[in-house]
């Protein structure tokens, strides 16, 4: 769904010889205290009590929009420094399978052609399916500087048995088709019986949405229902179109 950087494009300038993850470092905050490790042990880091490592900030006259945003996968706020960056936490909500984000979860230090330097992530999410390292920017604004940083994240991720992407932006239709869905993303009260004749509806073939709602027996609130359903993943759709009574919608497959 988003359009990602070749984080590896840079990896020429990291000092990668005989036992840098040894060398390489990350600094967590851990119950308010900060805690070092060396890369080659940066997954063994408890996660429960970590907190981001550096503060978010709101002064006036920033460029930038910093804030909380709740996720119903956590149950919890969490912390972001951009509107690009909110995003990336409601899409992660919707279709990660997550179990945990930590925001500005590690200070990473590492060793390039021209020194020691150091970089923080912009997220750690954890899923079902493992960890996943996490830096937001949009394309235009990766600088060379950048490269060498992501390259070193991506680095750092392999050697803990994670995978790591830089989201640059987003495919055609998605953030805002996930948007619509978020409207209806806690639990809702199904008085009508509508979401067992939405799901029987979609079981035999796809259905476009507007058609689907009308066979229920009160149609308005149908599509409240056929949002929360898309939104848990028991009806699927197809992203890379917009969101519109002719989408296809179909029964999950899980």
């Amino acid at each position: 769904m988003c359009l990602p950087f070749d984080a590896a494009s840079a990896r020429a300038a990291l000092d990668l010889g005989a036992g840098w993850p040894g060398r390489w470092s990350a600094t967590w905050r851990l119950s308010g205290a900060s805690v070092a490790c060396a890369v080659r042990d940066l997954a063994l880091v408890p996660r429960a009590g970590c907190q981001p490592v550096r503060r978010f900030s709101w002064r006036a006259g920033q460029r930038h929009r910093p804030g909380l945003q709740f996720l119903v996968s956590t149950g919890r706020h969490h912390g972001f420094e951009s509107v690009a960056e909110q995003r990336l936490l409601l899409v992660l909500d919707f279709a990660a399978e997550l179990t945990d984000v930590l925001s500005q979860p590690f200070r990473l230090r590492f060793a390039s052609g021209g020194g020691w330097r150091e970089h923080v992530p912009d997220f750690l999410a954890l899923t079902r399916a493992g960890g996943w390292l996490i830096d937001v920017r949009p394309g235009e604004r990766i600088e060379d500087e950048d490269r060498v940083c992501f390259a070193a994240a991506n680095e750092a991720a392999l050697a803990c048995g994670w995978r790591y992407t830089v989201v640059t932006g987003w495919r055609s239709h998605v953030i805002a088709t996930v948007d619509t869905l978020s409207a209806q993303r806690r639990p809702l009260v199904d008085q009508f019986g509508l979401q067992a004749q939405l799901l029987a509806g979609a079981a035999e073939r796809p259905r476009p949405f507007g058609e689907l709602v009308q066979q229920t027996k009160a149609p308005a609130v149908a599509r409240a229902h056929l949002l929360h359903l898309l939104w848990r993943r028991q009806l699927g759709i197809d992203l890379g179109r917009p969101l519109a009574d002719a989408a296809l919608v179909w029964r999950a497959c899980w």
